[in-house]
């Protein structure tokens, strides 16, 4: 893959509390992502990357994350999914073309529109389906309409887990962005990019069982710099795609870090892997801001 999917899968999280438990011997199903902390005299904030989706069976919740989530008083991820009915009319006004602009088919390249019209049956959807549809919301619609099939599913995701566990602590749960920015990111790239994004994400979902097995063998033996690889790097490929997606997201996200160690507390914040990864990690930008983030060992 180049950059569709997982420009998509590092960006967008489209939206069962496990137990603790202490053990000698690690079970084959056992994973250990990756975990910072930065700290000062008063404030610990925690960083740990997610897979928005995951099969279910493996086990991440214990160990240092569920220690870092018990500590912790409020919880932070990418965003806070709103109501079904509120993200569809958000989706609706970021995601459909303007009136009488052609059938998305009709705007890719002719060498294209037969791979795309095979994508989107093998979706399952009407020919016409993404006929409205603006390039991005095709591209990660595309994208993710295979995960349900090799039996990914949201709610073994960690953001799921994340946000029961603290319904049932009574932490607050709160967004780093809202829905409406998250989606205005995508609906702000050029037509030219959103029509590479789309064409490349064509072309490449005959590889998404395999980029996806290596992205989550490699998040649950915590080996970041190979997520940068599998998620990051080819966002170079696309300088506008990598800056509004990625480098952007990271250095707003780590200003907010950085003004939150203002205040004391503890906050455990759960963002996609991709941008706890590779040069423009937040980690990076905090360092730039002269705030350290140190790996928890476990």
């Amino acid at each position: 893959m180049t950059r569709s999917f997982r420009a998509a899968f590092t960006a967008l999280a489209l939206t069962l509390s496990l137990p603790a438990c202490a053990q000698t011997a690690k079970p084959a199903n056992d994973a250990d992502p990756a975990l910072w902390v930065v700290k000062d005299a008063d404030t610990t904030i925690y960083l740990f990357g997610t897979i928005h989706v995951l099969k279910p069976g493996l086990t991440w919740f214990d160990e240092a994350v569920k220690t870092a989530f018990d500590r912790s008083d409020e919880v932070k991820l990418e965003l806070v999914m709103p109501d079904p009915a509120t993200m569809q009319g958000l989706v609706k006004a970021t995601g459909l073309a303007p009136a009488g602009t052609p059938p998305l088919v009709e705007r890719l390249p002719a060498g294209r529109r037969a791979a795309y019209a095979q994508a989107v049956m093998d979706a399952g959807l009407p020919a016409n389906a993404l006929d409205k549809f603006k390039p991005w919301l095709a591209a990660t619609q595309l994208s993710i309409a295979p995960l349900g099939k090799l039996g990914y599913d949201t709610s073994n995701g960690p953001e799921q887990v994340i946000t029961a566990a603290a319904k049932a602590a009574g932490k607050p749960v709160t967004g780093l962005e809202t829905a409406a920015e998250q989606l205005g990111y995508f609906s702000s790239l050029s037509d030219k990019a959103q029509l590479e994004f789309l064409g490349s994400t064509i072309d490449e979902l005959p590889t998404v069982e395999k980029v996806m097995s290596k992205m989550v063998d490699d998040w649950a033996a915590g080996r970041p710099e190979a997520l940068a690889e599998d998620m990051n790097d080819s966002l170079k490929d696309s300088p506008e795609v990598a800056k509004v997606l990625l480098v952007d997201r990271n250095k707003r996200w780590a200003a907010w870090i950085k003004q939150r160690m203002a205040r004391p507390g503890t906050v455990f914040i759960a963002v996609g892997a991709g941008h706890l990864a590779g040069a423009d990690s937040v980690q990076a930008q905090l360092a730039t801001m002269g705030v350290k983030a140190t790996r928890v060992a476990y």
